[in-house]
């Protein structure tokens, strides 16, 4: 994707954005530091004062979530994990800090998040950083076999001119999963959870979304996930469960669509 393209004035329709101005390009680069409460333990997050990509604060669907997770733990645990749209890494770091999550960050490719993300890392205890991939949504991803078997993500439905990119690249990391050989009991897992929700099917993408959009907009993203090949499932508090709905790599085959 040409960044050019990307610019938060291509993200709305032509009357809900603007090119930048010379004051915010120069707030750009100025950081404000807070301490954030996550369960447990508290971060200290350092969010961009402004980011044209959107990358600079802390969402609600970020503490939600945490939250959630926590309370799901064995869901989790043992998962390798990629996050897509992690802003300031704050998830990614409590997930790590929590669990011990083998986790990877992602999101633009944009060398200012990625810096911003170590820094946080940094300074919350965790060496070496995070794992990172800097990756625009429907661009080529940068691994040709993820093997990634958990795909999460909170509060990334804010533009919808986005929605058909962030489809393709959650299919291709869905579709295209490279299971490991820890996996190896995963077909089993995935036949005893078709039809309740105890554990999560291998791979998944877990979505919690908090910020308010319309029905109208929600429903593009869900039947646009449906038209791709996706299930989507709905957990309870607003938490979503994605996984591939056509024959998967084990040999299993899901095609009906629910969301409740």
């Amino acid at each position: 994707m040409d960044f050019a393209l990307f610019s938060p004035s291509s993200l709305f329709d032509d009357n809900d954005g603007s090119s930048p101005t010379d004051e915010t390009k120069e707030t750009q680069q100025s950081y404000v530091e807070r301490g954030h409460q996550f369960p447990g333990m508290e971060l200290l997050i350092r969010e961009f004062s402004f980011h044209e990509l959107n990358a600079n604060l802390l969402w609600p669907g970020t503490f939600s979530f945490a939250e959630w997770l926590g309370q799901h733990r064995s869901w989790i645990e043992g998962r390798r994990v990629i996050e897509l749209g992690s802003g300031t890494g704050a998830l990614a770091i409590f997930l790590r800090k929590s669990f011990q999550l083998d986790i990877t960050t992602s999101d633009y490719d944009d060398q200012e998040i990625a810096e911003n993300i170590a820094h946080n890392c940094r300074v919350n205890g965790i060496s070496p950083v995070l794992p990172h991939v800097k990756h625009s949504w429907g661009d080529a991803f940068p691994s040709a076999e993820p093997d990634w078997d958990l795909v999460i993500a909170s509060d990334i439905l804010l533009y919808v001119k986005q929605y058909a990119n962030l489809i393709k690249t959650l299919s291709f990391l869905l579709k295209s999963h490279m299971p490991k050989a820890n996996e190896a009991d995963s077909k089993m897992i995935n036949e005893q959870n078709r039809d309740k929700c105890l554990g999560l099917p291998y791979p998944a993408f877990l979505m919690s979304w908090r910020r308010r959009i319309g029905k109208e907009d929600e429903s593009l993203f869900f039947n646009g996930c449906e038209k791709a090949g996706l299930e989507v499932q709905h957990l309870g508090s607003r938490v979503y469960c994605i996984k591939p709905g056509e024959t998967t790599a084990y040999g299993t085959t899901e095609t009906s669509a629910v969301l409740s």
